[in-house]
């Protein structure tokens, strides 16, 4: 089964990257919980995920993911990605400022009955908003 959740795993990250909020009516449970410290609550359901889905597409259209590895025991697989995109629409706040971007993250994900209904993420989001200006770099 590994191999199998670790296809999905990547189909599901890419379809996210790309802009595809379908993703979650086909491979997320109902009960889907995204734990990520970088929003608002820490934690998205299957619901609102397809908003952050539309508004990173939106801010990113031309979004690349390269997944940089997976591994995979019993029902969990954790990925490492790298994303890059150029900063097309508003972002956190911010306006676009067409700068291209790279950031890094992980993602694990959590199956039961062929679905994701747990994941937890964790990205460069300070990275990405020194990327484009909202953040001023260390001196």
């Amino acid at each position: 089964m590994s191999k199998e959740n670790k296809a999905l795993s990547r189909r599901v990250l890419e379809a996210v990257f790309q802009g595809n909020p379908d993703v979650v009516d086909e491979f997320l449970s109902p009960d889907f919980v995204l734990h990520d410290p970088s929003g608002e609550t820490g934690e998205l359901s299957a619901h609102n995920i397809k908003g952050s889905i539309e508004w990173l597409h939106s801010a990113f259209p031309d979004a690349q993911l390269t997944i940089d590895d997976q591994v995979a025991e019993g029902e969990k697989v954790a990925t490492r990605y790298t994303f890059r995109g150029v900063h097309q629409g508003a972002l956190m706040g911010e306006t676009p400022t067409g700068y291209e971007v790279t950031f890094t993250g992980h993602a694990t994900d959590y199956f039961s009955g062929g679905k994701i209904v747990e994941s937890w993420a964790n990205w460069d989001t300070l990275g990405l908003m020194q990327q484009v200006g909202a953040v001023p770099p260390p001196e």
